[in-house]
């Protein structure tokens, strides 16, 4: 299929540096300016009369995410001849691509059939007469096969306006190298104080510290918290971000800073060109990230293949769950779009179906939200993760899938998480702030 790419020298910087799960890769961004192939494309009635493709504009701020709807649009006309389709894609700077949809949505004009929405973003587009296109009749009928979860976060008034890529499974990623050394077995590490005692070990025998904290992002402090049965939002939206578990977490985080167990992420975030090399030379003895990072292991750090081993979550007591549903990315559909029917039919058969969301762990490495999928033999062909982590990376999902918390998504968890990773965490672990008064600070501000 060919493609016609339009793409920025500092659009690929950035594309190098987040490609999300998802969020982003996933609160995170990816970019590159894509216009993607005519030829991949469905139909509206007048179109299947026709019989022209019909063209499904649709917008995205990572290259990814585009690859895959092109993918999936030429497997759709493969099946669907009498349904032809053509998705025209663009990649866009992650701001520009959210900010330009809502201004479309608002003005009534020029948004696209299907556009991507982060997950700390899509409180923005929800509120008062929401410009989306429900998707109740195509999400219904998979429930049962779905981790819902996953859709709560792009829903409102019983009505789901955004589909998933990936769960999102928060996990820990160990350097077995780096703990052989120390004489630390992972599988022992039961608790986040197991942790601590852990990371102490491993800093006086390699002197190399447990783990990197992020200062400029929250994937260091959210899973945490939610994990910890809170949220930086309560069901109702409300902030509680000054509650005791936010203030247990960030207290715990800061200590083993502190200890130097931890030390703060080169470049301040997981996702950073410095962050990369940095653990690809064996930096630290593990990260927690969900499990959409793997294709940041695979993709900036070669050198770790073989040592790197995937384990659920530490706790801070027994009986809390041992992962959280972390980012994410939902693919909506306009009330703008003159082809909504069409649309509908192929979002359903790129990210609900069983194929979908096999073809997004073989494209994407995500694990997919459609959890009978997770013991199919498909997941355990080789591919690049495989060969990377090993065959067994779907035990482990297996092993917590009655422990994914879920968060809560509402319309102000765009003006929380923008507070939370520009003021909260670097006040808390670069500046080593009192943690309370941090929260404090956060709750007044944000209200």
């Amino acid at each position: 299929m060919k493609r016609k790419l339009q793409v920025s020298s500092a659009a690929i910087l950035a594309s190098m540096l987040l490609l999300s799960a998802c969020t982003s890769n996933s609160g995170t961004s990816n970019e590159g300016t894509a216009t993607a192939n005519p030829a991949a494309t469905t139909k509206s009635d007048s179109a299947t009369k026709s019989g022209a493709p019909v063209k499904l504009s649709f917008w995205t701020f990572n290259e990814l995410h585009q690859k895959f709807f092109e993918s999936m649009a030429e497997s759709w006309n493969k099946t669907h001849p009498e349904q032809p389709i053509q998705v025209e894609a663009t990649t866009f700077p992650y701001d520009d691509n959210h900010n330009k949809l809502l201004v479309a949505l608002q003005s009534g004009t020029g948004a696209p059939d299907m556009a991507d929405i982060e997950i700390s973003k899509i409180g923005n587009f929800l509120k008062g007469d929401v410009q989306l296109t429900a998707l109740n009749d195509i999400v219904e009928p998979e429930k049962a096969n779905l981790v819902m979860s996953r859709l709560d976060n792009y829903a409102k008034d019983g009505k789901f306006y955004g589909i998933d890529y990936h769960v999102g499974a928060q996990v820990i990623y160990y350097n077995k190298e780096i703990l052989d050394k120390a004489g630390v077995n992972a599988d022992d590490i039961k608790t986040w104080d197991d942790y601590e005692k852990a990371g102490k070990q491993v800093l006086e025998k390699t002197g190399k510290p447990m783990t990197t904290v992020e200062t400029s992002d929250q994937w260091s402090f959210w899973p945490l918290v939610v994990q910890h049965g809170s949220d930086f939002l309560d069901k109702n939206g409300n902030v509680t971000i000054g509650d005791q578990a936010n203030l247990d977490v960030l207290t715990y985080l800061q200590k083993l800073v502190k200890e130097k167990v931890a030390v703060v992420a080169p470049g301040g975030l997981h996702h950073a060109e410095e962050y990369y090399g940095f653990m690809n030379k064996g930096g630290a003895a593990s990260v927690w990230m969900p499990m959409w990072y793997m294709g940041r292991f695979t993709d900036y750090m070669p050198d770790l293949k073989g040592k790197v081993i995937i384990k659920p979550m530490p706790v801070f007591k027994q009986g809390e769950m041992r992962s959280s549903g972390m980012g994410g990315t939902g693919t909506v559909i306009t009330k703008q779009s003159k082809n909504q029917d069409v649309a509908k039919k192929f979002l359903s058969y790129a990210k609900l179906s069983k194929e979908g969301n096999i073809q997004i762990w073989s494209q994407l490495g995500f694990d997919p939200i459609r959890s009978d999928v997770w013991n199919d033999p498909a997941l355990k062909a080789d591919n690049k993760f495989t060969a990377y982590f090993g065959k067994n990376l779907w035990d482990v999902l297996i092993s917590v899938k009655s422990e994914i918390a879920p968060t809560n998504i509402k319309e102000k968890t765009p003006a929380v998480s923008d507070y939370i990773k520009t003021k909260t965490i670097f006040q808390a672990l670069n500046d080593l702030k009192d943690p309370k008064q941090v929260l404090d600070d956060a709750v007044k501000n944000i209200k």
